[in-house]
């Protein structure tokens, strides 16, 4: 099969498509045919060797591939040759025409779902489910501001909360992006790049927001600081850097801020997770946005984009 190899860290120039033997799913094991592999900052993160936990050389990266499961190992129970299934973080090698894992790192796509659209949900979604629900406690009624919302796991946010019953506000680089937002939900958006970024989000919630998504927290945490409601919480889901704070800021209103890793995930919130994304699918509220499709041998361009910004939505390989 054909797959993208990095045989050291680095550049894009490091990605290299290459021809390599067949996985054959050992026992517990469940091999996909892949159709569309999610492309997401962390990849291109390990690709430089810029994190914190790297893989061993050589190695296929990616975790998100949607597709159908073609063969079965020993013991496997919860799949049938030829289910529709995505993969989520735990996963590896997605950057392949086929990606073998644990049977548990499978879940369903339900009908009427495209491969591309299904290769945007084991990060993407996951994350935002985790950083909303789980580590903000977002609740119906709160006013949420996704501070960075017209990449994948940002729109997801403005999806999930929007379907939720929370008043959203979302931040965005360009006019395409913005407007991207306000049609999956979002009440408003902002340009984060405005000289009066800050006062147009006071203005915006002039109580406070009673949550905070943050993808940027090296440039944007002491600003969400500031237009935090009473008792309200920062979620950082991403950062590039240190940043500098005030803590009475967090002080004077007993506002908080939480860090959150999908890796730190436990299983029964795992499952909880995709359980719900998998009825939001259903019911239509959850509408993944594709930003870009490139071949697989495009792998350096799709690195270069995601780490760009400024796209709407998932960038997604089709081998």
């Amino acid at each position: 099969m054909k797959a993208i190899v990095i045989r050291e860290f680095g550049p894009t120039e490091v990605m290299r498509l290459e021809e390599v033997p067949d996985p054959r799913p050992q026992a517990g094991e469940v091999l996909v045919r892949v159709h569309a592999i999610g492309v997401n900052p962390v990849d291109a993160y390990r690709r430089s060797g810029r994190y914190r936990a790297l893989p061993a050389l050589p190695y296929t990266p990616g975790s998100d591939a949607a597709g159908e499961v073609v063969a079965l190992g020993p013991g496997v129970e919860r799949w049938r040759v030829g289910d529709r299934v995505y993969t989520d973080h735990r996963a590896a090698g997605a950057y392949a025409e086929y990606v073998c894992c644990h049977e548990d790192r499978l879940h369903p796509i339900p009908d009427g779902v495209g491969y591309p659209a299904a290769a945007a949900l084991g990060v993407p979604y996951a994350t935002a489910y985790r950083a909303l629900f789980q580590r903000g406690q977002a609740r119906a009624g709160e006013r949420l501001l996704v501070h960075g919302a017209t990449g994948g796991v940002g729109l997801a946010a403005v999806q999930l909360a929007a379907s939720a019953g929370l008043e959203v506000t979302g931040t965005g680089g360009t006019t395409e992006g913005r407007d991207e937002v306000i049609e999956q939900g979002a009440a408003r958006a902002l340009d984060h790049h405005a000289p009066d970024h800050a006062e147009r989000l006071a203005e915006a919630a002039p109580g406070g927001f009673d949550v905070i998504l943050e993808m940027l927290a090296n440039r944007n945490l002491a600003i969400d600081l500031r237009v935090l409601a009473p008792r309200g919480r920062v979620v950082v889901v991403g950062s590039r850097g240190e940043v500098e704070i005030d803590p009475r800021d967090l002080m004077s209103r007993e506002t908080e801020v939480r860090g959150m890793t999908l890796a730190n995930t436990p299983d029964d919130d795992l499952r909880s997770i995709h359980e719900a994304l998998f009825a939001g699918l259903q019911e239509g509220t959850l509408r993944p946005v594709v930003a870009e499709e490139l071949p697989l041998a495009d792998g350096r361009a799709a690195h270069e984009l995601v780490m760009r910004g400024g796209q709407r939505g998932k960038i997604v390989l089709i081998p």
